[in-house]
């Protein structure tokens, strides 16, 4: 009797520790997945803040260099005549505004990157979450069909001894 409950037994218990590494590996594999998306998402998020730091840094450092330092600007020549004056003046009044809405629209352009990439990492979590459910259910079952798969060979080898 030993004989043919040891030849099904075997087999099965093989094929159980092959399912079970089989459900360790697409596991790994998952995790790895996700190690690999979180550490692109560290790299780009590293990357935006070095750059976001450099383009501060260097509009910092023009006017923290002291005014003896710096490169004295061309000297401001008096015109004779006062039309011409008046004339630079809504030049100069003209370059600072473009300036200013230059340094505005950077400065909105970063926002809506930040605005962005919260939702874009929002998203991420969001597939990151349904990918997890979908496993998990998944995995609920298959440790299902296992536990049924061991109980019947149990109780097929107590019936057997019975007989």
């Amino acid at each position: 009797m030993t004989r043919p409950s040891l030849r099904w037994t075997i087999p099965t218990i093989l094929a159980l520790q092959l399912g079970l590494l089989w459900i360790q590996g697409a596991q790994l594999h998952r995790q790895n997945q996700a190690l690999e998306g979180l550490r692109e998402d560290i790299q780009a998020l590293t990357e935006s803040i070095e750059d976001s730091q450099s383009s501060t840094s260097y509009e910092d450092e023009g006017a923290a260099v002291p005014a003896r330092y710096q490169a004295d600007p061309e000297p401001k020549k008096k015109m004779a005549v006062l039309g011409i004056e008046e004339e630079q003046d809504p030049a100069a009044k003209e370059l600072q505004a473009s300036k200013d809405s230059a340094q505005k629209a950077v400065k909105d352009a970063r926002e809506i990157q930040s605005k962005l990439s919260f939702e874009e990492n929002a998203r991420k979590v969001e597939e990151a979450h349904k990918v997890q459910a979908a496993t998990n259910s998944w995995q609920l079952w298959s440790w299902g069909a296992i536990a049924f798969v061991v109980l019947a060979l149990v109780l097929r080898s107590v019936i057997r001894r019975r007989a």
